[in-house]
């Protein structure tokens, strides 16, 4: 291999790496997203891998985390902590915990609504091609989407469970929102230490489910990025574990990570608006209509 070869760090299932060219046997053409929308009309991609981030849910009214003036962590002052990470960062809640459950109040779901870039989620689902969805997201807006938990991967954490930050004990996650959402601090049954809505705090390991990234990356034929910012690990390094001849698409509103230099043949960068880029995705699928019954399917 000379030093002009492009290469990419490839995880082995047993978390090795090794390096490997990416010198694809199939080109795009154009490099565009009709491309790969001719793949997928084409059945080439039927196991389709997306990785989202909070992005995806800024349409929705959700605010993402490092926009200037914007974000969620320019917009924490009022909680009265010593830096931003500190609202989710474990060390901070187990000495105060109140200012990420005040957050959590506005957090949880059901105050905010799936978009179309969510619907598009199910629409790869209803149609047999996502193989996964691998979401840094704690809004739960996947799930409302009709994504099953099986197709999800949530990364970050959910809502939709609870423990114990101590002695790691299940708590009901009904019960610790309406603990919550009142304005009191639940505690576990078993030790007493203070319970918190299974969300991954800097300091935390990621769930279980995460790591099934070593098997489900090997087996993609097409990657999707979506709305993320790819600067936190370990969730960034998984696309490195996707075969090197694989087409790789990011939807976002700037170049991140490795599509800040594109591989000539294999990636496809389609920058701007993220609902307005699916819908132009989804009429070069010509999936419009099918588009519309999953949303309506969904919102009755």
């Amino acid at each position: 291999m000379t030093k002009d070869q492009d290469h990419t760090r490839v995880k082995t299932p047993l978390g090795m790496k090794s390096l490997l060219p990416r010198s694809p046997p199939l080109r795009l053409k154009s490099s565009g997203l009709l491309d790969i929308a001719d793949l997928i009309l084409k059945r080439f991609c039927r196991k389709i891998i997306v990785m989202v981030g909070a992005g995806i849910s800024t349409a929705s009214g959700i605010p993402d985390f490092r926009t200037p003036a914007s974000g969620l962590y320019d917009n924490l002052k009022k909680y009265n902590i010593p830096y931003p990470e500190a609202i989710f960062d474990i060390d901070y809640f187990t000495y105060n915990p109140l200012p990420f459950f005040t957050l959590a109040k506005e957090l949880y779901p059901g105050k905010y609504k799936p978009n179309v870039v969510h619907y598009f989620l199910r629409l790869l689902h209803e149609k047999g091609l996502l193989l996964r969805c691998y979401t840094q997201n704690i809004d739960g807006l996947e799930r409302m989407a009709g994504i099953p938990p099986e197709k999800l991967v949530e990364a970050h954490g959910t809502f939709s469970s609870a423990s114990c930050h101590l002695c790691y004990s299940p708590f009901s996650a009904k019960v610790a929102r309406d603990c919550i959402m009142a304005g009191h601090v639940p505690h576990c049954n078993v030790c007493y230490g203070v319970v918190k809505p299974d969300i991954v705090f800097f300091g935390e390991d990621l769930p279980k489910s995460f790591y099934s990234f070593s098997e489900d990356f090997p087996k993609a034929d097409l990657l999707i990025v979506m709305g993320t910012s790819l600067k936190i690990e370990p969730f960034t390094s998984i696309i490195n574990s996707l075969r090197p001849n694989v087409p790789r698409l990011l939807i976002n509103r700037d170049p991140v990570g490795p599509f800040k230099k594109p591989f000539e043949g294999t990636d496809v960068v389609e920058l701007g608006e993220l609902c307005e880029v699916i819908r132009k995705f989804v009429r070069a699928l010509n999936w419009q209509k099918d588009m519309d019954e999953v949303i309506k399917s969904q919102r009755h």
